[in-house]
């Protein structure tokens, strides 16, 4: 079929789709060495390519788009560790592992965050040293160096080289179930604050004077209350519960009465519609401006400096408009000081500490978990970032990357903060709001994708920004927290674009006349494109229901058994097949050289009907009055297929062959 690769070229792409990064030398830390020989001559223009005016927005809208989750993630380590990492120490490890990563990794356009197995492996291992009297942040540290070696063991002995196995299919259904988390969480964050600001739905506005909420003491308080009492050496009789403030009867463990009062508070069905309304706002004005670059109105220049800042300008108009409106919506919080959140640690963390010796050597066995953990979501993600659609230049270098993330892995241990890898969401937006297109001149024109400003400087900048967050406090807690809510949504739902496993879905309800022109379509029946698709989505599915389940600290070994799931569609599915189904060539290339394939295998059927047409002589053909009519010549200097002359495609049409035929006769 034209256009298809044979077997043995289709097995080549699918099973070797990587590049020479991904291909073993044989020595020890040889990977290592050639990604920075091949890295080393790009260093100094990371930095000049970083002087643009698109880094800088990128920089403002990946600052405020990291520092939530940072601090959101710090505040759930905070409350599953009884303080012994929390926001501080978060914002601290993200922004030494992130400057370190942008200055010296393979792939710098990847941004590390945190990821939800590793707090379920904190919380676990928090649980089970209180269960068994040991010392947390020193078993931890333990865990950690074991893990930050086994992964240098995975770098010297060139173990990166397994990526070339992540194809496409594992690759989207890894990419989709983050980016459905971050919308999913992005929702779900929003539903929260209807605890924290109840609405009152059957209020009825006739009484709204005679509705009140007070706080009063509790009439059964339980035993956790009479223990904070007495502790506190509070004395209930003597306090004026009806005076105190919402914040006040919460901390003496008081009762609210009244019909105005919800579970937890008095009703405040203002704070709650208000997040709404700064929640799908800031997602629709994120999404207009981005796309203003092609509109009809403003010169070129001025539309793509508003699509570049498009999440930056929506963030500074939405808190304008919070703060004109007044409306108390949540803010949000950064420490304000720069010390370890409990006083009884320090930034240095002995890895024995008050532990048995032997801790020491037990530590390896989670450690291998997690090494594996670390390993998978690392390398995924440096896989899609460097996907071939995005037309890198400067390589990439998927063993220095592991290498500088199992470093800051042990720093971090030591110092008793949090883990980082790459966040896939966090690292597709960064390379999205990187994207050089062409100026477009001509009405109508549109920009064509030119590749991706490789550059080392707004990482660098978000993540030392990040560590100074602590002396803007002044300026940030003015954000409210649904604006941050609204930008993961937009990148959560931006980052699905392009996935062709979302293509493919809306194929089920498309009738076949209506069906988008892939490539895929031409070559691989419906039928088994559907099988394919959902396939992919019942492994989808099952990631989330592991994700979302107790059983989330496994969560990367399932994202390892899609490569087997892979390997197995082998039997269900020609190699050709696949060729087409689960590749990571882009869809306008393919389609390109699958055209000029065919006008190629074209060109040659009729190169043979115009070599006899041409032999004979210029046939003279006298019909009533016309003027003569003369057998146009095949063009000799007809190169590109593309090309159509008129009078070239006459001579092959059956009626002129039938003239042709006709006049030979007379």
């Amino acid at each position: 079929m034209p256009g298809a690769l044979d077997d043995s070229a289709s097995h080549s792409t699918l099973e070797k789709h990587g590049g020479p990064e991904l291909q073993r030398t044989g020595r020890l830390f040889g990977g290592l060495t050639l990604d920075v020989k091949r890295k080393a001559p790009w260093f100094w223009s990371d930095f000049r390519d970083g002087l643009s005016l698109q880094c800088l927005a990128s920089f403002l809208f990946l600052y405020c788009a990291c520092m939530s989750p940072v601090i959101t993630f710090g505040g759930l380590l905070g409350e599953a560790t009884n303080g012994h990492i929390s926001a501080m120490e978060s914002l601290l490890g993200a922004s030494m592992a992130g400057v370190v990563y942008s200055l010296f990794a393979g792939q710098p356009l990847t941004i590390l965050g945190s990821t939800g197995p590793v707090l379920v492996f904190e919380k676990i291992l928090y649980k089970f040293c209180k269960e068994y009297t040991l010392s947390y942040l020193s078993l931890r540290a333990c865990i950690g160096l074991w893990t930050a070696f086994l992964c240098i063991v995975l770098v010297a002995t060139d173990a990166s080289c397994l990526v070339c196995y992540v194809t496409r299919f594992t690759e989207e259904a890894f990419a989709s179930l983050i980016c459905i988390i971050f919308i999913y969480e992005a929702l779900e964050k929003l539903s929260h604050l209807r605890d924290t600001y109840p609405v009152h739905t059957h209020s009825k506005l006739d009484f709204l004077t005679s509705y009140y909420c007070k706080c009063e003491a509790p009439t059964h308080p339980s035993n956790e209350t009479l223990r904070f009492w007495e502790s506190n050496k509070i004395n209930v009789s003597g306090i004026a519960w009806e005076n105190l403030t919402v914040t006040e009867c919460r901390y003496l463990h008081g009762e609210f009465q009244g019909p105005a009062c919800g579970r937890d508070g008095p009703y405040t069905p203002d704070v709650f519609f208000w997040c709404c309304i700064l929640f799908f706002a800031t997602f629709a004005l994120s999404s207009f401006l981005k796309k203003f670059k092609t509109s009809r109105y403003f010169p070129t220049r001025v539309r793509s400096t508003v699509s570049d800042f498009a999440v930056f300008l929506t963030i500074v108009i939405m808190v304008l408009l919070d703060f004109v409106v007044g409306i108390p919506s949540p803010k949000l919080h950064v420490p304000h000081a720069f010390k370890p959140t409990r006083d009884d640690r320090g930034w240095f963390i002995n890895p024995i500490g008050p532990n048995p010796w032997w801790t020491v050597l037990a530590a390896l066995v989670p450690a291998l978990l997690c090494t594996i953990l670390i390993f998978m979501d690392q390398q995924i993600s440096a896989v899609i970032v460097n996907r071939k659609e995005h037309k890198l230049k400067k390589g990439c270098g998927y063993h220095l990357d592991l290498f500088m993330v199992a470093v800051m892995l042990g720093v971090c241990s030591v110092m008793g903060l949090p883990w980082f890898v790459a966040a896939t969401v966090l690292s597709i937006t960064h390379v999205n709001s990187l994207k050089v297109e062409s100026d477009c001149s001509a009405p109508g024109e549109q920009p064509k994708f030119l590749g991706i400003r490789e550059q080392r400087v707004t990482g660098l900048l978000i993540f030392a920004l990040m560590g100074c967050s602590v002396f803007f406090t002044s300026v940030l807690k003015f954000i409210p927290m649904p604006v941050l809510y609204g930008v993961f949504l937009y990148m959560g739902v931006s980052s699905l674009r392009g996935i062709q496993f979302f293509d493919r879905l809306k194929l089920f309800w498309m009738p076949a006349k209506h069906q988008p022109d892939f490539i895929y379509l031409r070559h691989v029946p419906l039928r088994k494109v559907h099988f394919f698709t959902a396939i992919q989505l019942i492994c989808l599915v099952l990631l989330w229901t592991i994700k979302v389940s107790r059983a989330a600290i496994i969560f990367p070994l399932m994202v390892l058994a899609l490569v087997f799931v892979r390997k197995a569609m082998d039997l269900c599915f020609s190699k050709r097949e696949l060729s087409f189904l689960d590749d990571l060539m882009p869809e306008r290339k393919k389609k390109l050289d699958d055209g000029r394939n065919e006008a190629g295998e074209e060109e040659e059927e009729s190169q043979k009907v115009m070599e006899a047409a041409a032999a004979a002589s210029s046939v003279q053909l006298s019909v009533g009055q016309t003027s003569d009519l003369e057998i146009p010549k095949q063009s000799g200097d007809r190169t590109d297929p593309s090309e159509i002359i008129i009078l070239d495609e006459m001579s092959q049409t059956p009626v002129w062959k039938a003239l042709t035929l006709k006049t030979e006769t007379l």
